[in-house]
């Protein structure tokens, strides 16, 4: 409703002059408040991407296709659709829900949990898992014993609540996300391709209805930092800007969208997210063929005392909106009544191109819908290569000391095994329910997330969720790359090949230069990388500003990848499984300490030098050899290196095998042996009977091959020359941190 003697409050909205002045021009007159309130949501960095938008372009530039053919749906749906043969697709996205988890840590994670389920359903996609990438501030830091609790317990309690396992991630540690967490969420979900659904309006008469979840005055502004004083100083007290969810609701809602599915009485849908109604209506309508008129006072409300403005703006869970034929109203409505999910037809699809709404008989709104969900604003920010960065490069982890001894390499390896990165999860991973729905095949701690998609042919998916940010501070476009060729190798390590990339790329301002040139640069390594391996980037989020004061995040550009298995049984554990076999090391080591654990952990924090190189070529040859070796089951083991290198690879492995390992490093120099974090590496384990086709295989890809051990029946962990250790020991050390710290 209109106030034309005040003045409005655009800026407290976060609406800068040029932009009011420019919705000003596009309307023609002066801005409703409900329009005012539809903009400014809409317009916000996180609806609008107006900063980021015109580099997320270049992953336009990558072939739609995959290696298992082409994409059913891309970039602008809801999520990604990947076929993967049998006549099923995939869908799966990640996204963000990080100033919120730190707001309100449990119910910020919890619903940003049910926000990326929503959006798998929203293509008519049945939610199969989940998936978390988070990030904290120090472990010994008071306020991470306060967000890292309520963040885990609501990843966990919101996925098992819906029957959704949680079968992979990670979690790391760093002072600069202290008061800036980072909790990134991913959802998969399966359909037929005859089952795929957009988000679009069309069909003049066709009725927009609203259903799930009652309105609330929870999350109001959510998406651009808003209370609802902002609009009347003097009427409710503040609102809670953190939206409140309900897993069980959902859970309803899941399976009443699935049936309204099935029953083809969907024409079109989009689920609520940021910016609400606001989003539901406006982008519906701006993709449909037509206009719409909808009556906000029909909307269903927890609160009788929010104004129109709210309504538009709330961010209340567990809703949906969809555009069903006038005739088949009743059974949509029936299917509805059956789940006890309320639903309430709030207008139609007109004939036009506006979006009319109206609130007690007054027009409120009368808008293109376009120019709210799609024509905002859009920033070519400055961007430059910081100064300091040349100094930071040059200040190489490789020239740092290094204590070859027996006594120093063994307290180097026990201070990587207790880093907050490499330090067992269990107390986390134990929250989430990894098993449920039967068809988890592999979860944590595995290098990769695996499902069963079909239990006759055993056709299966593998998935991985990796970011490196402290290579990506050292080189945000190697950085990037190095993330994701972690999770590409990660997926490709279970036998699985790598088809698909979805990514959350979580940065500082976007009005600092510096910022701003880490994020195009990681957006020119993802693309050149996808560019070579032949993978598309399917879809994804970008979060910015994330930063306390003027200190921003490390960059952290979370890539997921999806694989995909013809038969699961054919899944490689990380594990050694089997006393004798031989321990092999597929890929070349390099001098490459910069930006590694072993710098961090030994060197009191240090982060300096540039990061590992990455060869792509290499990476696609060791997917090859892995995936091969898993089809003709060559190998009993293979875990990637990454963070903490062959060390950590090796103990990890022992540790989930429950079998030691005897290797000898010959003359190499044992901390770069050891710690070194090349890239295109991986530790696999195999019996005699195997060792001469895997040379063959591995010289037929040229990726080098070498025996460096053996796996043991007795629980120790020897090198050759440097220690003796049991596992029992290494064990306390590596899954002591993470309890003690959360005592």
């Amino acid at each position: 409703m209109d106030t034309p003697d005040l003045e409005q409050p655009y800026a407290a909205l976060g609406v800068k002059d040029d932009e009011y002045a420019r919705i000003r021009e596009i309307l023609g007159r002066r801005p409703t408040s409900a329009e005012l309130a539809m903009y400014s949501v809409m317009w916000s960095e996180h609806c609008s991407y107006k900063s980021s938008k015109i580099h997320l372009k270049r992953f336009g530039e990558l072939s739609q296709d995959t290696p298992r053919g082409p994409l059913l749906a891309g970039i602008g749906e809801n999520a990604g659709v990947v076929d993967i043969g049998q006549g099923y697709a995939v869908t799966f996205k990640a996204e963000s829900h990080n100033h919120p988890s730190y707001v309100e840590p449990y119910q910020g994670a919890a619903t940003g949990v049910g926000g990326i389920v929503r959006d798998i359903l929203a293509m008519g996609a049945r939610p199969i898992g989940v998936m978390d990438s988070l990030r904290f501030g120090p472990l010994e830091a008071d306020d991470t014993r306060r967000v890292l609790p309520g963040v885990v317990a609501g990843v966990g309690g919101y996925g098992n609540c819906l029957g959704l396992p949680n079968i992979g991630g990670e979690v790391q540690f760093h002072r600069s996300y202290l008061s800036n967490p980072l909790v990134n969420a991913l959802c998969v979900g399966v359909l037929r391709h005859e089952d795929l659904h957009r988000a679009f309006a069309s069909g003049v008469g066709n009725k927009v209805i609203l259903f799930g979840a009652a309105t609330g005055g929870d999350g109001i502004g959510g998406a651009s930092i808003l209370a609802s004083e902002t609009f009347d100083e003097d009427g409710p007290a503040k609102r809670p800007s953190v939206q409140v969810g309900d897993p069980f609701m959902e859970k309803l809602l899941i399976e009443c969208t699935l049936e309204l599915f099935r029953a083809g009485v969907i024409q079109g849908i989009q689920d609520f997210g940021a910016a609400g109604i606001s989003c539901a209506t406006s982008e519906l309508a701006s993709a449909g063929d037509g206009g719409m008129s909808v009556e906000l006072d029909l909307v269903p409300l927890r609160d009788p005392n929010l104004a129109p403005e709210e309504i538009l703006m709330s961010e209340s869970q567990e809703r949906m909106m969809a555009v069903v034929k006038p005739s088949d109203v009743e059974r949509f409505m029936e299917i509805c009544a059956k789940w006890d999910v309320a639903a309430t037809i709030i207008g139609e699809v007109t004939d036009g191109e506006r979006l009319v709404i109206h609130w007690h008989g007054e027009c409120i709104v009368d808008v293109d819908p376009r120019t709210v969900a799609h024509d905002g604003p859009t920033y070519e920010r400055p961007f430059h290569r910081p100064a300091w960065l040349d100094e930071v490069n040059a200040n190489r982890a490789e020239d740092l000391p290094r204590d070859n001894s027996p006594e120093g390499i063994v307290a180097a390896l026990k201070a990587v095994l207790a880093h907050g990165n490499i330090a067992d999860k269990s107390w986390i991973t134990d929250q989430y329910d990894r098993y449920v729905r039967g068809n988890s095949v592999l979860a944590q701690p595995e290098d990769a997330g695996m499902l069963r998609i079909d239990e006759e042919t055993g056709l299966g998916i593998a998935l991985s969720l990796d970011a490196n940010s402290r290579f990506t501070y050292l080189n945000p476009y190697l950085g990037a790359q190095l993330s994701l060729m972690e999770a590409y190798r990660n997926v490709a390590a279970t036998g699985a090949e790598p088809v698909a990339v979805t990514d959350c790329l979580n940065f500082g301002s976007p009005e600092d230069p510096e910022v701003m040139w880490s994020f195009v640069e990681a957006i020119k390594g993802l693309v050149d990388a996808c560019r070579e391996l032949g993978i598309p980037v399917t879809g994804g989020n970008v979060s910015l500003y994330n930063q306390t004061g003027t200190t921003p995040i490390l960059p952290t550009p979370t890539i997921g990848v999806m694989g995909v298995i013809d038969d699961v049984a054919k899944r490689v554990r990380t594990g050694f499984p089997r006393p004798g076999d031989g321990i092999w090391l597929l890929g070349d080591t390099s001098e490459e300490l910069s930006g590694s654990i072993w710098a961090d952990a030994v060197h009191d924090g240090h982060l300096g030098g540039e990061p590992p190189k990455v060869d792509l070529r290499a990476e696609k040859e060791l997917a090859h050899v892995l995936r091969f070796a898993a089809q003709e089951g060559l190998i009993c083991s293979a875990h990637d290196l990454s963070e903490g290198g062959l060390a950590v690879a090796l103990v990890e492995s022992a540790i989930q095998g429950g079998h030691g390992f005897r290797v000898d490093l010959g003359t190499e120099d044992p901390t770069v042996a050891l710690f070194s974090e090349s890239a295109s590496r991986a530790l696999v384990s195999f019996p005699e009977s195997s060792v001469e086709r895997m040379m063959s295989v591995a010289e037929e890809h040229d990726v080098p091959l070498r025996r460096i051990g053996e796996v043991l029946q007795e629980p120790r962990a020897e090198v050759e020359g440097l220690f003796d250790l049991t596992l029992g020991e290494l064990y306390d050390v590596w899954t002591t941190p993470i309890p003690e710290a959360m005592k």
